[in-house]
Parts: C-alpha cells; sequence; structure tokens
C-alpha cells in the first residue's frame, strides 16, 4: 500500500484550498518520504491533463423507480425538508479505512453510492425539490486530486457533478457547502440519523427524534414492497448465490485439508465476480459450529462424516442481497440420523413456503413450520407433548430457537425498522420478499438429548417472493429434498 501525505504535502494542498478547506485539513502520514513539494512540481501537476469528463451518459437502470419512491416520500411529507446521508468513510485502522457501503434508505431513493453523498428534499408549493449533494472531482488547481488521501489518483475517480445528474436523473450541488445551508435553513426537518455525524451537526436544533424515526419507519415500510427492478435484482442475487454454493462444494476436499475459512473464501470470491459483496458475513458452520446460529468465526475444521451449514448471499451492483442456506453432508452422503433430523427440517420448511400467499398473516408461514418441527420432536421423545402444549409455551425452541424467516432485500433483514403491525403483525401482499429458513440445532453439550444427536444442526432458507396467486422460491436452482442434495453434490463432483 502506497504512502500518504507528507507535513509539508499536506500544508502546501490547504494552503491552495482556501479557509472553507483548511478546516478539514488533508489526512496525512507523519513518517512519508518526501519533505514537501517544490512549487516547480506542484505547478507541472496542475497542466498537462486530457479532459476526461463524461457526456451523453445514459440513467441508471434503476433511475425511472428511485424518482417514483421519491415522489412517495415526498407525498407522506408535505411542506418539511427531508434529509437522507449516505455516511462516511469508517476507520478500520490507523489511516485505512473499512470498505464503503452506503446507507440503505439513501441508495434506495437515489441508486447512488457515494461516501458523503446527501439527498436533500425541500419542500415547494407543489411538494418537493430534490437534490442530490456530492463530493465534485478532484480539484486539480490545488493539488488534492493527488496529495489527498481521498484523492483521484489516490482511490480513484468519482463522477462530476454533471456526470452525476445525468447518471441519477437529480439536481447534484457540490457537498460542501450543505452543512451551511442546513445550519441557516427554517421549518420542519426530518432526517435519517446514524450515517453522518456533520450533517446531524449542522441539524441539531432543527430536528427531533421523534420526527426522524418516522422518517426511519416509513422508509423501512416502503421497502416492504418490490417493485420489478427490484425484484429481478433479488433473482440475479439467488442465481449467483447458487453458483457460489457450486464453488463450496466442488472444494470440498480443500476446505477439509484446511479449514471452513477455505469455503468462506471460495464463496467470496463469487460474491466478488458477480457482485459488489457478500451480503452479510458468511456463515461456513462445519460439525457442531453449524448448532451457532451465526458462526463467522470461520476457523474450525471440515470433516468427512459431518455436515456443512453455509448460510451466505451475494449482494448485487446495485446492493440488493440473497440468503440462502443449505446444510450438506460434507463427504456427499447423510448418515441416517442426519438425514432424519434434515428430512424434519425440510418438512418444516415444505410447510412454511406453502403458507406464503398472498391475504396470509405475516406469521403463518412460521407457524407452520414450528407446529412440523414440534411434531417431530414430540415423536422423537425429546420433550413431553401434546404439540399445542409445546407450541403454547414455546418448548420446542430449546432446539429450533429463532424466527422461521425475515423480510429480505438492500439489507438482508430488510425493513427491521417497520411498525410491529405493519410487519410481524401484517399480511402478506404480491411483492413482499421474505426467507424461509427453520432449523434444528442439538448443542453439543445438550445432556437431555441422546449423545448421537449432540452437534448436529440443520437449516434450511429459501428466498420467497410473495406473487399475485401464491409465491415462487427465487433460489429454487438449489436443490433442497436430501436426496437431491446427494445426487447434486456427486454431479459437481464428477
Amino acid at each position: 500500500m502506497a504512502e500518504e501525505l507528507t507535513p509539508a504535502e499536506s500544508d502546501l494542498a490547504a494552503d491552495a484550498a482556501g479557509p472553507e478547506e483548511e478546516e478539514q485539513p488533508i489526512k496525512q502520514r507523519k513518517n512519508g518520504l518526501y519533505p514537501g513539494v517544490s512549487d516547480e512540481l506542484a505547478e507541472n501537476m496542475t497542466t498537462g491533463w486530457a479532459d476526461t469528463e463524461l457526456r451523453d451518459l445514459e440513467p441508471i437502470a434503476q433511475a425511472s423507480h428511485t424518482a417514483a419512491r421519491r415522489a412517495a416520500l415526498s407525498a407522506r411529507f408535505p411542506g418539511e425538508r427531508l434529509v437522507i446521508p449516505a455516511g462516511n468513510l469508517k476507520t478500520r485502522s490507523n489511516d485505512t479505512e473499512y470498505a464503503f457501503r452506503a446507507s440503505t434508505e439513501y441508495a434506495y431513493l437515489t441508486g447512488d453510492q457515494s461516501e458523503d453523498g446527501v439527498l436533500v428534499l425541500e419542500p415547494t408549493a407543489g411538494g418537493h425539490r430534490a437534490t442530490i449533494y456530492l463530493l465534485p472531482r478532484s480539484n486539480r488547481e490545488n493539488g488534492e486530486f493527488w496529495l489527498s488521501g481521498q484523492g483521484e489518483l489516490w482511490v480513484g475517480r468519482r463522477h462530476s457533478l454533471s456526470e452525476a445528474e445525468q447518471l441519477l436523473g437529480i439536481p447534484a450541488k457540490d457537498v460542501r457547502e450543505l452543512p451551511e445551508q442546513l445550519r441557516q435553513a427554517t421549518g420542519a426537518v426530518r432526517a435519517v440519523r446514524g450515517h453522518d455525524a456533520g450533517i446531524e451537526a449542522a441539524l441539531t436544533d432543527k430536528v427531533t427524534a421523534e420526527r426522524d424515526e418516522e422518517l426511519r419507519v416509513y422508509l423501512s415500510e416502503a421497502r416492504a414492497v418490490k417493485d420489478e427492478f427490484e425484484i429481478g435484482e433479488l433473482q440475479k442475487a439467488c442465481d449467483s448465490t447458487a453458483r457460489g454454493f457450486e464453488d463450496v462444494v466442488k472444494v470440498l476436499d480443500k476446505a477439509e485439508a484446511t479449514s471452513e475459512r477455505y469455503i468462506e473464501g471460495t464463496f467470496f470470491l463469487r460474491a466478488r465476480v458477480e457482485g459488489n459483496d457478500i451480503g452479510y458475513g458468511s456463515i461456513c458452520a462445519a460439525g457442531p459450529h453449524a448448532t451457532t446460529l451465526h458462526w463467522v468465526r470461520n476457523d474450525g475444521p471440515v470433516r468427512s462424516g459431518e455436515l456443512l451449514l453455509l448460510d451466505a448471499g451475494v449482494e448485487t451492483h446495485t446492493l440488493y442481497t440473497a440468503d440462502i442456506t443449505r446444510t450438506l453432508p460434507i463427504n456427499g452422503r447423510f448418515n441416517e440420523l442426519q438425514r432424519k433430523i434434515y428430512d424434519a427440517v425440510y418438512e418444516s420448511q415444505e410447510a412454511g413456503i406453502a403458507a406464503v400467499k398472498p391475504g396470509a398473516k405475516y406469521r403463518d408461514f412460521h407457524d407452520a413450520s414450528q407446529r412440523v418441527l414440534a411434531e417431530k420432536l414430540v415423536e422423537w421423545g425429546l420433550v413431553e407433548g401434546p404439540v399445542e402444549r409445546v407450541l403454547e409455551l414455546g418448548l420446542q425452541r430449546r432446539w429450533t430457537l429463532h424466527g422461521t424467516g425475515h423480510m429480505l432485500g438492500m439489507d438482508v433483514h430488510d425493513c427491521a425498522a417497520a411498525r410491529t403491525e405493519a410487519y410481524v403483525d401484517g399480511t402478506l401482499e404480491p411483492g413482499m420478499c421474505l426467507t424461509v429458513e427453520p432449523g434444528l440445532y442439538f448443542q453439543a453439550d445438550d445432556l437431555t438429548v441422546p449423545e448421537e444427536y449432540r452437534g448436529i444442526g440443520v437449516r434450511i432458507e429459501d428466498d420467497i417472493l410473495v406473487t399475485e396467486d401464491g409465491n415462487r422460491n427465487l433460489s429454487a436452482a438449489l436443490p433442497r429434498q436430501a436426496d437431491e442434495v446427494e445426487a447434486w453434490m456427486a454431479s459437481l463432483k464428477g
């Protein structure tokens, strides 16, 4: 990794920048190798560069959809200024940052993913005027493009404001001017909090927690029903994820020779080649680790004869993620007990998927799945019946642990801020997308079950779209039934 600025270089850039930019000096490294920049070099770096402005750009694919979303937002909060930030870079260690991921609310309303971006809806007589505030291209006159650690020659070119306007269909302005404009603003303001401390500071005397929470809740509920573009992106995510699972099966022998990390790395390669990233930390849980619901350390052994619980999802370039789980026999064949437990979870998932349809209560698929698991646990003698008693007291939860699914979209647990009455107590509608993911988990230290059960964890998860007449399994490319899983693994291993 190349060195960043010396103090002298930073001072030079600040001197050229003017008073507004002096308040936020360019980042620098203390122990750079160059003592400074000569006047001759500084002058040289301002000239001799080609015009690289991009013209006649086509709007991004979702531009018409983001415009409709902004119109709905405008109608919901007439007469109020609405401020939705993308967020800022976060330090990982010293002078390195985490990869940036724009806030879901900002990306949902703009299609943009630039750090420091802010969408502002200014109230007008007829609704709102939307403006997107962005960092313009790096300044070549003051040296920022090569002296700043976030300059173009360090981290790559960003779009000009004119380019952004063409791509996004929103007037664009310099975000560095926004804090002062917000400080001088009057009238009611709502903002999405938690992403940009500088924007929040500029609004500190103009917003209330109650108004801001209403905005956050609205934007969460607005994402519950997916439009045509979003459904297409979720299908892309599921298709890429299926290929990632195939990649993993093909290298299970290498994972046995190393660890769960080989599985994690293999899936990550597919996510980065076909998408933006993984949608969440991949759970590559082999053997007893499968009983830990969010096992993301992925540092354990992979042993023939045990099960691998792989819970992973590719995030598309537009930030929609899949969330799929398969539990696979590492050697390609379930043993008798593994199959019995797997078949119970499969039967439970089948009942849950069948309950996903328009007009059904959101809780119906969970209740249907849990009933099957409770019946199996009573049948196996692991909990005393009758089944109604087990369900009423929640006794099955010792081994089922979690809810049977959640909304899915730009966040893996999408719509999380929605009102309870609109989410878990709500009704399914066409266009909603959710996971159905029952599981059974017998902890390695659970003395209430026979020893042979201990350390076995099984989860099967698919991404289900509610349609006009029922549902569609977006992740159906991956087999679920035990015999089909074995045949699929055998075909991939050649």
